[in-house]
Parts: C-alpha cells; structure tokens; sequence
C-alpha cells in the first residue's frame, strides 16, 4: 500500500471542482445561445449538463473537506470564442470535458493503491466523463458516419 499525498490529492480535488464549475458557467452560457429548430431538445440538454457539472464540483469540494482540504472558490478557464453554432459548442464542450478526464485520471493516479474511495470515485468520473464525450462525439458525427470524431 502506497502513502497518500494529501495535499497533492486536494489539489488535484481543487483542480477537479474549478474545471466542474467552469462547467456549470459554460453549459448554462450555451443553453442561452442556441437558435434555430433544435433548441429546446439542446437546450434542455446542455442545461442538465450544467447541473450535472454542479453536482461532480460538489463531489470534488466534499472530498477536499474529507481530506481536511479548503475547497477552492476558483472556476476553471473560461473562454468566450464568440462561435456559437451547435458544432462550435460541441466542440468547445469536447475541450473541456477532456481536460476533466484528464484531472480524473490524474486523481487515479495519486490514489492508487492508497485510497479505494479516491480510486473508486475517479474511477466512476471517468467512466461518466467518458460516456459524455461519446454522446458528444456522436452529436458531431453526420448521419450513418460510424466512425468517432476528431478534428
């Protein structure tokens, strides 16, 4: 069993509930800018992701304070591209869901083998991040193209 970094954890925690909640202000921005036919299923769907992000920030921030941590009143990078066409939001929101995977795996990392509620909480971000960058990649795709994508 592996020494666990608690401050190296708490930061990574941090760094977790800024990129969620920069989420939260970059969905609920997109859901005010859509236009056009498809609005209300898109719009009601980058609203739930909003909460969702919310909800993974507040996960973040109760397991700094469990690790004896200050949660961060910070918000991750949030750019104004000025695009708001629905590809150019998908693909923003793409970014942004990668650099959260990549804070997930980095929290897998320091916790293995130290922390099975630190493992198993990256462990199941990650499979949630994952799932949501499929459907997001599938939203990119042209009708009866399979194959995933990559700009």
């Amino acid at each position: 069993m592996n020494d666990l970094d608690n401050k190296q954890v708490i930061n990574i925690l941090n760094k977790i509930m800024e990129l969620e909640l920069a989420g939260v202000v970059r969905y609920t921005h997109y859901s005010l800018m859509v236009y056009g036919y498809n609005r209300i299923p898109i719009v009601s769907w980058l609203k739930s992701n909003a909460t969702e992000s919310l909800d993974h920030a507040y996960k973040a921030g109760e397991l700094v304070t469990l690790m004896g941590g200050h949660p961060s009143l910070k918000i991750g990078p949030l750019l104004e591209t000025e695009k708001h066409d629905i590809g150019d939001i998908l693909r923003e929101s793409l970014d942004h869901e990668t650099a959260s995977i990549k804070a997930y795996y980095e929290l897998l990392k320091a916790s293995e083998g130290s922390s099975v509620l630190l493992e198993e909480y990256a462990r199941e971000m990650i499979m949630a991040e994952e799932l949501h960058l499929d459907e997001v990649n599938k939203m990119l795709r042209k009708p009866g193209e399979l194959k995933p994508f990559h700009e």
